[in-house]
């Protein structure tokens, strides 16, 4: 998990490249979960979080 002060620091490229990462990654572990082989249910609730706060600080760099 990263830390919000970490993700301010990054440029609105960077972020939106992190959240395409998050992204592919969740798509991965929801395909895990459809064929029963997913080690660890609770990581797909932290990338879900982790690509949320991305797309606030994106949304407030947008602002702002």
């Amino acid at each position: 998990m990263t830390k919000p002060a970490v993700l301010r620091d990054k440029t609105s490229d960077e972020l939106r490249t992190e959240e395409a990462k998050l992204q592919n990654d969740l798509y991965k572990l929801r395909f895990q979960r459809a064929t029963g082989r997913m080690e660890n249910p609770s990581k797909m609730r932290q990338i879900r979080r982790e690509i949320a706060r991305i797309k606030t600080l994106l949304g407030e760099k947008a602002r702002g």
